[in-house]
């Protein structure tokens, strides 16, 4: 039986921690002794974790080289790193700027963390940045995959693409989560073609579809147009657009409800924009929620204003729902939606989603034919775990 290591920060709620989620709970436990590293153990999607995945226990040089906690002086170790953690921070901060959690791992964490004792077949760092380095810097394992979540020409904008150049070329391979996201990489890195792999985020849908009927608090009015976003609260998932567009609604006369499942960084200032847009009782921040599928089962429409994205889970499970998309022309988005069929795709500006809107709402025939074509194709894709197989066989 292999033995194989995912390293991920944590189990928060985010894309890349569902896809991981999905893989975990479809991988054949039968077959393979998995075990799960977290640099900050918790999140909300820990709960939903199988219980035959080994989560191994973050030991206190590592976990206080993440997390600010209140028994870091427990441990000498724990003091330790949390001394390397405000001091390598705050240099790197004056020195690197947007760069500096990545220096901050090339510069004192690469030398200074301690390796990870155990040996695997395989070591997966499964989300891009300090889970990837980790995996290639301190982890034994006689297989090494990276995995890129995200357009790679978005992720170098704000680290340097050199020190990615070398961590993937001590890879044994780099997947990525669409056939656009590996083309981004091959062209950034062509001596590296071979390398990068496109393998797509799995979903089951008999699971995802019994999971959406739960009960909910929340009543959602019949007789509004109920649109929900799910995504973190961050510039990437552009809701400061979203709230623009309720603004334009909301002057038309437009009866809406939208409703956004997520939480983030952003949330203070985008509940200020609310106020400032007159938006209150139109709009409803719901936070994080381990579960958002019976609040997208109950939607009339599922909007994403992205800015860039690598594969969106949220609207493979959108399509597995059978609920319509309106997305903006964000890079990789028609790697994912057929436009006119399985959605729309509108201008990344907040007229255009809330003309868009406004005319689904007043033109009912679109939205019904964007649906019976969702329902009539199966989008869940859990059959195509064997190609993870063939990546950890290699």
């Amino acid at each position: 039986m292999k033995r194989i290591l995912f390293v991920i920060p944590s189990m928060r709620i985010g894309g890349a921690e569902k896809s991981l989620t999905n893989l975990l709970n479809l991988i054949d436990l039968n077959e393979y002794d998995i075990n799960l590293l977290m640099f900050k153990p918790g999140g909300d999607f820990l709960q939903q974790i199988p219980s035959g995945i080994h989560i191994l226990k973050t030991d206190p040089s590592l976990f206080y080289a993440y997390k600010c906690d209140k028994n870091v002086f427990s441990c000498k170790a724990g003091i330790r790193s949390e001394i390397l953690r405000i001091f390598s921070t705050g240099v790197c901060k004056i020195l690197y700027g947007n760069c500096a959690r990545q220096k901050r791992w090339t510069k004192f964490y690469k030398t200074l963390l301690p390796k990870l004792d155990s040996e695997y077949d395989v070591a997966i760092g499964y989300l891009e940045g300090d889970a990837s380095y980790y995996v290639i810097d301190k982890v034994n394992a006689k297989r090494k995959i990276l995995w890129v979540h995200s357009n790679f020409d978005n992720i170098k904008k704000n680290e340097d693409a050199s020190v990615y150049k070398e961590y993937f070329r001590e890879a044994d391979k780099v997947v990525s989560i669409s056939d656009k996201c590996v083309q981004v990489l091959q062209d950034n890195y062509p001596d590296m073609r071979n390398k990068f792999v496109f393998l797509p985020n799995l979903t089951s849908s008999v699971v995802l579809k019994n999971t959406a009927k739960a009960a909910i608090d929340e009543k959602f009015l019949k007789d509004i147009f109920n649109i929900v976003s799910v995504g973190r609260l961050t510039e990437a998932k552009g809701f400061d657009m979203a709230i623009d567009a309720l603004k334009i609604l909301k002057e038309r006369k437009v009866p809406v409800h939208w409703w956004i499942v997520g939480d983030g960084e952003l949330r203070e200032c985008l509940e200020k924009q609310v106020r400032n847009n007159g938006v209150e009782q139109y709009l409803t921040f719901l936070g994080s929620k381990s579960n958002p599928y019976p609040y997208m089962n109950n939607a009339d429409l599922i909007v994403q204003t992205s800015r860039w994205e690598g594969k969106s889970v949220v609207l493979d499970e959108a399509k597995i729902l059978g609920k319509p998309i309106l997305a903006t022309a964000y890079a990789t988005v028609k790697d994912q939606v057929i436009n006119g069929k399985e959605g729309v795709i509108v201008e990344m500006n907040a007229e255009a989603i809330a003309l868009e809107i406004e005319h689904l709402i007043k033109d009912k025939s679109t939205l019904k034919s964007i649906q019976q074509y969702l329902m009539n194709h199966d989008y869940g894709n859990q059959n195509e775990i064997i190609k993870y197989y063939e990546l950890f066989e290699q």
